[in-house]
Order: C-alpha cells, then sequence, then structure tokens
C-alpha cells in the first residue's frame, strides 16, 4: 500500500524513515517545505508543496502534527481530493472527539480514517518500536497493518475511531504519574545520600521498575534533558486529557497538577526539554 508522510517533527522524521525502509513511502509534506525536501533527497521520495498533493502519489496518507486544530487543517485540504481508494491514518495526538470529526469530514468522499496515536518517544520512532493504539472499522485496520507495522512493534486495535485516542490518554495519564514519582523518589534518594546510579539499577530491575526509570533517572539527576518527548508536548497532550475527562463528568487531579508544573517550567525556558525535566521542580523538597 503506498503511503505519504505529513509533517516530519521530532517523531515523524523516525516514523517515515522506517516507511521508507519498508518500501512503502512515496511522498512527504512538512510545513516547513526545505525540511521535507532534504527528508525527500536523503531518502529518495518525493517531496509535495502542498498537502493534499500527497494524495495523487499514495492511497495511505500518515499524519503527525502537533495539534488537534493542525488535523483538522489537513484533512480539509484533502477532503476535495481524496477518493473512496483513500486512508487516513493520524498518529497525532488529540481528542477522541476530534478524531472522530475528522471522520466524519473524510465520509462524505468514501475515505477511511484510522486514529493511530504512538508511544515511545523519539527513539521508539527512529527504532521501528513504537507502540500503537488504532481505532478504525475491523476492514480498515486490516488494511492499514502492514503500515501500521513498518513503524511500529506492538500494534493494537482498540476498537472504533477515537477508542486509539482515548487508549492514548490513558497513557499520558500515566506518564504523568510514574513522572511525578521518579522524580519525587530521585530527589529523595539524593537528600539522603544514596549513589544514584545504583539507585536506579536496583529499583528499576525491581518492582518499582518502569520504563522511565530505566532510560531518564540516570540523566535527569545529572541534569541532563535532551528531549526524548519534549515537555512542551505533554502539557498540550494533559490538555486533551483534562478536556476529555470534563465530557465525561470527571477530572484528573495529578495530570492538572503535572500540567500547572510543566506551565511553570515552560515560563522558565525549558519547555523543549524532555519531561524529565519536572525534577526541576523538585529541588525544593528537602532543605539541605
Amino acid at each position: 500500500m503506498n503511503s505519504a508522510f505529513i509533517g516530519l517533527g521530532g517523531m515523524g522524521q523516525g516514523m517515515a524513515a522506517n516507511l521508507v525502509k519498508s518500501g512503502l513511502l512515496k511522498v512527504v509534506y512538512n510545513r516547513t517545505h526545505e525540511k521535507a525536501t532534504a527528508f525527500a533527497d536523503e531518502h529518495g521520495v518525493s517531496a509535495v508543496e502542498a498537502p493534499e498533493d500527497v494524495a495523487l502519489h499514495a492511497q495511505a496518507i500518515v499524519i503527525c502534527v502537533s495539534a488537534d486544530e493542525d488535523v483538522l487543517a489537513v484533512v480539509d485540504a484533502l477532503v476535495p481530493v481524496l477518493t473512496a481508494d483513500h486512508v487516513v491514518i493520524d498518529c497525532s495526538t488529540v481528542a477522541s472527539d476530534t478524531a472522530r470529526e475528522a471522520a466524519r469530514r473524510l465520509a462524505d468522499k468514501g475515505a477511511a480514517f484510522v486514529d493511530a496515536p504512538v508511544s515511545g518517544g523519539t527513539e521508539g520512532a527512529k527504532n521501528g518500536a513504537l507502540s500503537i493504539m488504532v481505532g478504525a472499522d475491523d476492514s480498515v485496520f486490516e488494511q492499514v497493518t502492514p503500515v501500521l507495522e513498518a513503524m511500529g512493534s506492538n500494534i493494537t486495535h482498540m476498537g472504533a475511531v477515537g477508542t486509539g485516542q482515548a487508549t492514548k490518554a490513558v497513557n499520558q495519564i500515566m506518564v504523568a504519574g510514574i513522572n511525578q514519582a521518579v522524580c519525587e523518589a530521585m530527589r529523595f534518594a539524593a537528600a539522603v545520600d544514596l549513589p544514584l546510579d545504583k539507585v536506579v539499577d536496583v529499583v528499576g530491575s525491581g518492582a518499582a521498575g518502569n520504563w522511565f526509570v530505566n532510560h531518564r533517572g540516570k540523566s535527569m539527576v545529572k541534569n541532563m534533558f535532551d528531549p526524548g518527548f519534549k515537555l512542551k508536548h505533554h502539557h498540550k497532550d494533559l490538555g486533551i486529557c483534562l478536556h476529555m475527562a470534563e465530557l465525561n463528568g470527571g477530572s484528573l487531579p495529578l495530570s492538572g497538577q503535572t500540567r500547572d508544573e510543566y506551565a511553570q517550567l515552560m515560563e522558565e525556558g525549558y519547555g523543549d526539554e524532555d519531561i524529565s525535566a519536572l525534577y526541576r521542580a523538585r529541588t525544593n523538597l528537602f532543605k539541605r
């Protein structure tokens, strides 16, 4: 299934490159055209100057952009040129109601829509090891599975359109809590004068072990926050989670707290750092 890719950001670069390796990618588009042409020159594909132009070259159109309004803007640009042969696969992180609205806008042209948010950070995108949570009709999921498998190692069909994004919201809520716990625990470890690298190794192999402490613990305690997942992007995602909770008559206190703390760090100029930069906000937990 020939594919196109729209949105060559930190995640999109690696995802698109893996589609090239699988022989599926034909064309790319990026809002900054120079980035698209550089990718095209490096990987032997074509770059186009408008998002709608990708539909001439590919049946599967993968989107990976920053925000709900960006997804809908791309969908609106594509709608006039799509046919029943096209499938739009959105790997952005947006609200479930945005995914369902995108599907509605495409339905009049007979084109299918798949919400397929991803988890795994830039490392997972580069290595083709993303976890992909998919909302789609059964037949459409089967059709696009080869495209998804080129980008991820754990592909799960969650149900109808919107369920992929709902599952991603669960993921982002958990990430907030894990980030909070690891940052607090490592500040405590420092306060009681433990050897921090050894702490990470010990707890990372026991009941408290998790991806975040194993991959970010040793760098955070050295105040190294090179982005795998930018803090400002998780801030945006938690806003989506809070929106979805409100629509369902509930609240997410820990996610709200984390988002507020991210906002403060963003004001201080740390928005482009990894989410482990929350460790900075824990400097005053202990007085000595």
